[in-house]
């Protein structure tokens, strides 16, 4: 799997970050250090093409994913991140995803809870409920989304974060009043929830 890495100190954490839809392995690499200083920032691409723009799995259609395809990448990016927690050492491990990035990070952290410390979803979309998955007890998530965001509705935001409390994980959800959009307070709110 391709991937941009900016190694941190030893024993520092890891922080993984995942682009959304037609972005790649760039485009959140230098936030990912700015939100976590000194941490591995670790940013995979994804391997999907759709029309030119890279994703991290296939959909049949606007929010209509092909659930085998996602059930797969899910797998090799919980192998992924396996790799890197081995090759960093690291105790602490974070992940950050906007958009496509928050969904294939959500489908992880869903199967593979014990991989993470902490997520940051920004703007997910997940049509669907996740099997339960108790490893989620005590994991921090932040979600934060927009109120008036047309890709992921405001009903589907707080089911998604439902489950995941109801999974035991300690959910904080921060909204802005726009669209699909990241606003700056949601970079705040990422950079207070990573130092705490």
């Amino acid at each position: 799997m391709i991937a941009a890495r900016l190694d941190g100190d030893a024993g520092a954490p890891l922080l993984l970050t995942f682009h959304g839809t037609g972005g790649d392995e760039r485009q959140l690499l230098d936030v990912g250090r700015q939100l976590l200083p000194g941490a591995h920032v670790v940013s995979p691409r994804g391997e999907v093409n759709e029309h030119g723009m890279l994703r991290f799995f296939r959909r049949t259609g606007e929010g209509v994913y092909d659930m085998e395809d996602l059930g797969r990448r899910t797998a090799a990016m919980a192998g992924f991140v396996e790799g890197e927690i081995a090759r960093t050492g690291a105790t602490r491990v974070a992940g950050l995803g906007y958009s496509n990035g928050a969904n294939i990070l959500a489908s992880v952290l869903a199967h593979r809870p014990d991989l993470f410390t902490e997520a940051v979803l920004m703007h997910p979309l997940i049509p669907f409920t996740p099997p339960d998955a108790p490893g989620l007890s005590g994991r921090r998530v932040l979600v934060t989304a927009g109120q008036r965001d047309p890709i992921c509705p405001v009903p589907l935001t707080v089911r998604l974060s439902d489950w995941l409390e109801s999974q035991g994980a300690q959910v904080t959800l921060h909204w802005h009043g726009g669209g699909h959009e990241v606003a700056p307070g949601e970079w705040e709110a990422a950079r207070a929830f990573l130092a705490a």
